[in-house]
């Protein structure tokens, strides 16, 4: 029997309601910009990015998730305007707020100690959290056109997400395989 690896990521993702609003803005770069990677997963913050992991086996990695989870408490995000990682990334701004940066602290030390899955790119460098809106195959001219309209942008929401969720690549788009709900039990 042959052994299908899958791909996947682990993500903090909005409300619907933030969600849709977010899509507008992938739409718009793709009807605007020529950019539509964007519009290849729901909107979301990276915590893990993408990984290999056997699909018959996924059951370990939906179980450390599970666990994870429920020792960890709902996230308050803040989004506050556009940032962009230059020439080619556009991003609505999630806030690095402590509770953003400890879950994807904790999330990747867990992954990595539990199920040996991490990233040497991102433990390269400093989590910056984000949630894109022109991918990179936005052009570098279609950077230089849209940055300054989206610079001075406003936009803001908060919420709170009260699960991890764990995203899958169907070898097109990235979609919903599972989610894990945090712990509701406020500490004292």
């Amino acid at each position: 029997m042959e052994n299908l690896t899958g791909r996947y990521f682990i993500g903090l993702l909005p409300p619907q309601e933030i969600q849709d609003r977010i899509t507008e803005f992938k739409q718009y770069f793709a009807e605007n910009h020529a950019s539509s990677g964007a519009l290849k997963s729901p909107p979301h913050i990276t915590l893990q990015p993408p990984f290999k992991w056997l699909m018959e086996e996924i059951g370990k990695v939906e179980e450390g998730l599970e666990k994870f989870a429920i020792a960890h408490h709902p996230i308050p995000i803040t989004l506050s305007g556009f940032a962009a990682f230059p020439p080619r990334v556009i991003y609505a701004n999630p806030l690095k707020t402590p509770e953003l940066l400890e879950i994807e602290k904790n999330l990747s030390e867990y992954l990595e100690t539990n199920l040996g899955i991490s990233d040497p790119v991102a433990k390269s460098r400093p989590f910056t959290p984000h949630m894109t809106v022109a991918f990179r195959d936005l052009t570098k001219e279609n950077f230089k056109a849209a940055w300054p309209k989206f610079k001075k942008r406003m936009l803001y929401f908060e919420f709170t997400v009260s699960q991890l969720t764990l995203l899958v690549h169907d070898g097109d788009r990235w979609n919903i395989s599972r989610e894990f709900p945090f712990s509701s039990q406020i500490s004292s």
